[in-house]
């Protein structure tokens, strides 16, 4: 089970890893089932809590995908959709193991059916010169290629399909991350009303009465 919401903002990256790196006081994007986006100047990453395990104790927060230099505040949107896309796959049965690799880490989506690893986020972003690897908007669009994992999330657990909505609105580069969580919270309202509403007719059904 996923970590839970907020979870990254009451923990964020232990200590030492923050201050090796230079991104103390970093500032966190966007959070969606323990997979969130984080920025300190012209650095960006993803963090993720990984899977809880009571027998573990608290779980260590991993840095992954650090890019040190964006000169394009547009891949800093592609992270907040990355994380967002991250966080849904997990939300639908997606594993996403974590393995540190120096002061970062790489995450690996593994498949629960087949156990298999669907594809692998690299420690840090490798730039453009690599035309090959996974550069952001590659990256995304590999992810959204993932089938789906499991059924969509139990329409009696408001706080699974908020977290779910959050991570479909927040997939949409046209939305902040205040107007995301509005329309999330908007469409919440409607599939509480309206139970045979899947969530992206929820969706747009709540951005069309925030724009009337």
């Amino acid at each position: 089970m996923a970590p839970p919401p907020g979870h990254l903002a009451a923990h964020p990256l232990p200590p030492g890893i923050a201050g090796a790196l230079g991104l103390s006081g970093y500032q966190l994007l966007a959070e969606v089932a323990g997979v969130g986006a984080g920025r300190l100047g012209s650095e960006a990453f993803l963090l993720l809590a990984p899977d809880p395990e009571p027998s573990a104790g608290e779980p260590m927060t991993h840095l992954a995908y650090h890019a040190r230099r964006v000169r394009d505040e547009g891949i800093v949107a592609l992270y907040t959709r990355i994380a967002a896309q991250l966080g849904y796959l997990r939300l639908g049965g997606y594993r996403l193991v974590p393995e540190r690799h120096g002061l970062r880490s790489k995450i690996a989506v593994v498949d629960p059916a087949s156990g298999a690893i669907a594809l692998q986020i690299p420690d840090r972003h490798p730039g453009r010169l690599l035309g090959g690897a996974l550069i952001a908007p590659r990256l995304i669009e590999a992810l959204r290629a993932l089938a789906p994992a499991g059924p969509p999330p139990d329409p009696s657990d408001p706080q699974l399909l908020r977290e779910a909505l959050l991570a479909l609105a927040l997939a949409d580069p046209e939305l902040g991350g205040a107007q995301a969580a509005e329309l999330a919270d908007r469409a919440l309202e409607l599939l509480s009303a309206q139970r045979d509403l899947d969530l992206q007719q929820a969706l747009s059904e709540a951005r069309r009465a925030i724009s009337a």
